[in-house]
């Protein structure tokens, strides 16, 4: 846990640099967010072999923000299917599906999708028993909620030393209901270097 300046790449380098100080000598292998660009820049240089997964809820959220709200239940539901379908290949086509049916009308709204297409279907290229996990930041976002809570509670985190006191002890409390991974024992597939395609494990390990 870090202090530091809202997007900047400056303090998540400090964050990353830690990470590696403290023992993290392998690069992760997919980092998952939304469009912060501080974030992005660091990691592409500390973790030069890390791959990028963006986060659907928060493209999904960004893209039906350029569309009216009558068309947006559709939309969503639409964008859905792109991320919900059973293989690499099926998503790929359900993507220009979505772009064929809005583009001519939501330009801007399309083109804030494609813009990430190749970092939004990475989580395709893992154990698909993790695929809930790689979609969307939500389990950390919910995992920080509780510190937004007690923030807007007290009206404030009082000092630096105070504030980051308190969220280590709230984190420290949520940390105790997290459970592990679906289907962990794959984690060990992943760090080995396998490759899995439409749900299946192939058999040359990625250099």
């Amino acid at each position: 846990m870090l202090d530091g300046y809202p997007e900047s790449e400056q303090s998540w380098t400090e964050l990353l640099l830690g990470l590696k100080q403290r023992g993290l000598t392998i690069d992760p292998k997919i980092a998952i967010g939304d469009v912060a660009l501080g974030f992005w820049a660091a990691i592409r240089k500390v973790f030069t072999a890390t791959r990028e997964q963006r986060c659907w809820v928060h493209k999904t959220a960004s893209v039906l923000d350029k569309m009216p709200k009558s068309v947006q239940p559709k939309a969503k539901g639409d964008l859905r299917e792109i991320w919900q379908d059973e293989t690499k290949e099926v998503a790929e086509k359900a993507f220009d599906v979505y772009c064929e049916m809005y583009e001519a009308q939501y330009p801007n709204a399309c083109n804030c999708l494609k813009k990430d297409r190749s970092v939004l279907l990475t989580f395709y290229d893992f154990p698909a028993e993790h695929w809930s996990h790689l979609k969307t930041t939500s389990s950390i976002e919910s995992t920080f909620a509780i510190i937004r809570l007690r923030h807007r509670k007290v009206k404030g985190s009082g000092s630096r030393h105070a504030s980051l006191a308190m969220m280590f002890k709230l984190e420290e409390s949520a940390s105790k209901k997290w459970r592990r991974l679906n289907c962990q024992e794959k984690i060990a597939h992943v760090i080995e270097g396998r490759t899995f395609k439409d749900r299946v494990m192939q058999e040359e390990i990625a250099a």
